[in-house]
């Protein structure tokens, strides 16, 4: 990695016009719509007083796989989605045109042989008017660019949840065609959908995509704790610590604590803890 020009790095502005079926197509890729009787996850995929949800901000004005370009010399392909993070400033509308505007806020160096974390944080507003929707906050780990240096401040580290039985649990269950319904969200990269590419990366098939496994998550928080109101949801963070399989099912165990709402998630099948470390920041 040449660090002066990761520094110096500006991605485009990047505008995004979606419609109410984007916003339905969405919601069907993180299982809404599964039980046809619940009005309240219908709202999330019926154009009659449609609502989006409000992770739809991670695939909004996405930048593109802009980690390979060839003047950062960033070894891409040891690149992995370390964590994720949005503040929610006002509710997404159920269709509109945004504008998406990005800054490398910093890269944390944890030595040569352990890598280094580049923080990329996205703006999302309304194009026309300038109202700001969502600031969303990537974090990637570089396993092979440690040793380089660093700039901007490091992020306080995720703390530890409870360690007690969880508030409430909700399991929901993927499909196994939910990589493939993801995807036209806008993240195609064959590793959700081609079983030579993932086998190649060491998985047995294809994965689903580490957002989707939050959006499920947002799915699950949305229920138990906004009452699926869109408008009480804060943001949220998370941790990513393992692939999901299409059409296994993931658990959202759920801790309020006197700081706020905290969370995890795990397939149950594997019980493999896949997003930890989670943070909900509920709106009065």
């Amino acid at each position: 990695m040449k660090l002066e020009e990761v520094r110096r790095f500006k991605l485009p502005d990047t505008d995004h016009a979606y419609s109410s079926k984007d916003t339905i197509l969405y919601a069907l890729g993180l299982g809404y719509g599964a039980d046809p009787l619940d009005e309240s996850e219908l709202a999330f995929v019926y154009e009659r007083g449609l609502q989006a949800v409000p992770t739809l901000c991670n695939t909004l004005s996405h930048p593109g796989f802009w980690i390979d370009t060839p003047k950062l010399e960033i070894d891409w392909i040891k690149v992995l989605h370390a964590e994720q993070a949005i503040v929610m400033h006002a509710p997404l509308p159920a269709s509109g045109e945004v504008r998406g505007t990005y800054e490398i806020v910093g890269v944390t160096d944890k030595g040569a042989d352990k890598g280094a974390i580049l923080t990329l944080e996205k703006r999302l507003a309304d194009k026309a008017t300038g109202e700001l929707y969502a600031t969303v906050t990537t974090a990637v780990f570089l396993r092979g660019d440690g040793g380089q240096g660093g700039f901007g401040t490091a992020a306080a580290p995720a703390s530890a949840l409870p360690d007690r039985a969880p508030d409430a649990m909700l399991d929901l269950a993927t499909l196994p065609q939910a990589a493939l319904i993801y995807r036209l969200s806008g993240d195609v990269n064959p590793l959700h959908i081609d079983p030579k590419v993932a086998a190649k990366a060491g998985f047995r098939q294809p994965i689903l995509h580490g957002l989707a496994t939050m959006g499920v998550a947002a799915r699950a928080l949305l229920r138990e704790r906004c009452g699926n109101d869109p408008a009480r949801f804060g943001g949220m963070f998370v941790r990513f610590s393992s692939p999901v399989y299409p059409g296994e099912t993931i658990r959202t165990e759920i801790f309020d604590t006197d700081e706020g709402v905290r969370f995890r998630c795990r397939v149950v099948e594997r019980d493999v803890v896949v997003l930890d470390r989670g943070t909900l920041t509920l709106r009065a």
